[in-house]
């Protein structure tokens, strides 16, 4: 009877063992003493967001079942540097587009091909700054506060100035013979604009913009979407008085902004919770919001076209483990904290990214999808711009542009 209770005593003594090493080892992931895991390090504070439901949305989403836009052209290959924003002067020369080393640059045609036109701040160098085809790598990240990085690009098609959304730098503006851009908007109630994202011109002289987030930069974008914080703003500057406004806060990865034909209303996007939002400024809805379109993937820039409709860049596509994640921070601050290297993490995620571009009429129906479900010509988009008989599709993320003759 003795030796069965030593065995039962035993048991029981190597199962606690068991479940100490078993907890020590779950503390140890979540401290990841290492920083091995993505947010090693960080003080990372995930919340619950407002995603559409995933199976609503992916099933009422129409498909480009051909894959249209892998017919695309690309161009310019290790010429430029992350291409966000694409923008033609009132003379129709371009496009101009921000690269990730700070410049803007412009195209001049084949006898010349690419100038820089215009730096987001004196103290750009060649020496720090260049980093040609690696300027879309970490390695720029070093230096991005130092050399600026250009995102939304608008010219005032009667002045010929051009505007800068800088990420580092706030609101900019450049003359039309180009230089050094001078800043118009660094803060807001006195607080610095963090994250300066994309911006539209109002015929009244107000410029709308976005800020992405006021406790994360751009190095540090990837925090705001895994995190869900949504502490982004839409901010109006006024010429007349020099004065920034904080027109909405309290939104999820603004991106995007696009005065619409009339301008009677703005689009704008919210890129962590997948969708299209409109914002009123005239009739008897001014100053209120509401959802557009709940889309498939993660909207970056929207851009007008001639007949008035708007070209959303998307990021495609959503999963069902990624709503899971949404709806569950407690889960997603265990997961993240896992000392594993995120390339792994995201596999389970199903985070196989490609590119969607998706036209919109005013009232958010949804008159054209176009996919590259396999990333020959582009595997991430930031903007699509229709001009000269051509989409104009550009990316922050690679070192060319695409073109697709479009209609």
């Amino acid at each position: 009877m003795e030796k069965k209770g030593s065995l039962k005593d035993e048991t029981s003594l190597q199962q606690l063992l068991v479940y100490v090493v078993a907890v020590a080892l779950l503390g140890f992931c979540m401290v990841d003493p290492f920083n091995v895991g993505p947010v090693g390090g960080h003080e990372f504070r995930p919340v619950r967001h407002a995603i559409a439901p995933y199976k609503r949305v992916m099933e009422s989403w129409p498909r480009d079942n051909q894959s249209k836009l892998r017919f695309g052209k690309l161009e310019f290959a290790d010429q430029v540097y992350g291409p966000e924003s694409l923008e033609f002067d009132p003379s129709g020369r371009g496009p101009y587009t921000g690269l990730a080393d700070g410049r803007v640059v412009r195209w001049m045609g084949e006898g010349v091909g690419w100038e820089t036109f215009a730096f987001a701040t004196p103290n750009w160098s060649e020496k720090v700054c260049a980093k040609g085809v690696d300027s879309t790598t970490p390695k720029q990240w070093k230096v991005e506060k130092k050399c600026g990085r250009p995102l939304g690009l608008r010219f005032n098609k009667e002045s010929g100035q051009l505007y800068i959304a800088d990420a580092y730098f706030g609101l900019l503006v450049v003359g039309p013979e180009g230089g050094y851009a001078t800043p118009l908007a660094t803060h807001v109630h006195g607080k610095p604009i963090l994250f300066a994202n994309d911006l539209d011109l109002h015929s009244n002289g107000s410029i709308f913009f976005t800020d992405t987030s006021t406790r994360y930069d751009r190095v540090n974008h990837f925090y705001i979407l895994l995190e869900g914080e949504a502490t982004g703003r839409l901010l109006r500057y006024d010429p007349p008085t020099n004065t920034t406004h904080v027109v909405l806060e309290g939104l999820a990865f603004p991106n995007g902004v696009q005065l619409s034909r009339n301008q009677n209303f703005l689009f704008f996007t919210e890129t962590t919770n997948c969708r299209l939002m409109k914002y009123w400024l005239e009739g008897p809805k001014i100053g209120t919001t509401e959802v557009v379109a709940d889309l498939p993937g993660y909207p970056d820039n929207v851009r007008i076209n001639e007949k008035g409709q708007f070209w959303v860049a998307i990021d495609c596509c959503r999963t069902p483990a990624q709503e899971l994640l949404s709806h569950n921070p407690w889960f997603k601050s265990i997961y993240f904290r896992l000392p594993i290297k995120m390339s792994i993490l995201a596999r389970p995620m199903g985070m196989r990214m490609y590119t969607v571009i998706s036209l919109f009429s005013e009232e958010g129906e949804i008159l054209e999808v176009l996919e590259d479900r396999k990333g020959a010509v582009m595997k991430l988009v930031s903007e699509v711009r229709e001009a000269n008989g051509k989409l104009w599709i550009g990316t922050v993320a690679h070192n060319h542009i695409a073109t697709l003759p479009y209609p």
